[in-house]
């Protein structure tokens, strides 16, 4: 990959099965979100859950670990003030304060990179407890 830069000290990919999963998402609305989990032996990002396309924003805040760290990524339906129906997805870093040392760095470390091997992503958002992502969060951005 052309890219190495300052993630490259993390050595984390994301797996083919978590990139194929995002589209199902992103393409073809299979999945409400998606939550990632770095495998530390396999040095991975992969899929942990994957929601369906009638849960709930509150089905997905319910899915994150309240002590350790994920990424996800969340498919937000909304109404603009033109009556329009539009559709943003959001790449979501989370990262609990009293989550390990060890698994904060990891996760900050390889952000970047997966939100760039996850293509299409319209806003990401850093929460490190839910009131930083709540669905009024999301809406602010998304209009």
């Amino acid at each position: 990959m052309a890219f190495r830069g300052a993630n490259a000290s993390s050595g984390i990919s994301v797996a083919e099965h978590s990139k194929a999963t995002y589209l199902e998402l992103q393409r073809k609305k299979l999945h409400r979100y998606v939550i990632f989990k770095i495998d530390e032996k396999k040095k991975e990002v992969l899929v942990e859950k994957t929601g369906g396309p009638a849960e709930s924003y509150d089905d997905f805040t319910a899915s994150l670990p309240e002590n350790d760290c994920r990424y996800a990524v969340y498919d937000f339906d909304f109404v603009t003030s033109e009556n329009c129906q539009k559709s943003k997805i959001f790449f979501i870093s989370w990262s609990p304060d009293v989550s390990r040392v060890r698994a904060k760095m990891l996760y900050a470390t390889s952000k970047d990179r997966v939100r760039t091997e996850l293509e299409g992503i319209h806003y990401a958002i850093q929460a490190t407890d839910p009131t930083e992502m709540d669905l009024g969060v999301l809406r602010d951005r998304a209009h």
